[in-house]
């Protein structure tokens, strides 16, 4: 089986290639941006299984599939939520939430060998799937939160609250006025939940609102730490491997 990855971030690329080697799959080629794909699909046979991520360092890689014909399998490696996938799901072999779990690379590499030569082919619309994804596909977002003070429950508007965060095994919320609430939920429930546009998940511990940043510095290990308007309990720092993301959602 002849696989190549395309992924602008050489450590995840790298990672990839040594899972893929527990699974006895060679990859000897890796692509970092959408004009070295081009070229390269130019002057090479085209592979079996291609690992695409969706954004590259000079833009989004359904611009190779624009400039050349390509009829590869393709497992999606991506950091989008799945809400912005469902669309093309079914049409592509699958995708993967990075960073990639073993257990999920099996399962997407066990569907594709499972698969027909005759199904193996793409048949994805890449001008949807990148409307999809520029302009991700409209839901409802949480607006408002419930908190129990005492016997009572009070609600929270979205607007109001400057962050999420978990500490000692428990969820909390912190409200522009300086106060934080326990929730019942974990952030990972909450990345469904979240309008993207104005929460991110900067690391594990912790969603901000765009609204709530007040400074922005640099930190160790390529890291950010983020001044937020009224919360400073500890130390709000963008995690090295979000950096990237992060500057993005920030434009």
């Amino acid at each position: 089986m002849n696989v190549i990855i395309i992924e602008d971030e050489k450590p995840s690329a790298r990672r990839l290639q040594r899972m893929l080697n527990i699974l006895n799959i060679k990859t000897n080629t890796m692509l970092h941006s959408v004009e070295e794909s081009i070229q390269w699909f130019q002057n090479n046979v085209h592979p079996d299984l291609i690992f695409l991520d969706i954004q590259l360092s000079d833009g989004l890689s359904f611009e190779i599939f624009e400039s050349i014909d390509i009829k590869s399998a393709v497992i999606f490696t991506t950091a989008y939520d799945e809400y912005a996938l469902q669309a093309f799901k079914l049409n592509s072999i699958d995708y993967l939430l990075k960073p990639i779990d073993e257990n999920d690379l099996a399962i997407a590499v066990e569907k594709y060998q499972e698969r027909t030569p005759q199904k193996q082919a793409v048949t994805l619309d890449f001008n949807d799937i990148k409307k999809l994804l520029v302009n991700p596909i409209d839901r409802e977002y949480k607006k408002r939160f419930s908190v129990k003070v005492g016997q009572h429950l009070k609600l929270i508007n979205i607007d109001d609250i400057e962050c999420f965060y978990s500490e000692n095994k428990g969820t909390y919320l912190y409200t522009t006025e300086g106060r934080n609430y326990l929730l019942d939920t974990t952030l990972e429930h909450l990345e469904n939940e979240l309008e993207p546009q104005t929460f991110f998940r900067i690391n594990r511990k912790f969603f901000v609102n765009i609204h709530a940043i007040k400074d922005m510095v640099s930190y160790t290990n390529s890291r950010l730490q983020i001044k937020l308007k009224s919360y400073n309990e500890q130390d709000v720092i963008v995690a090295r491997e979000r950096v990237k993301e992060f500057k993005a959602w920030l434009e």
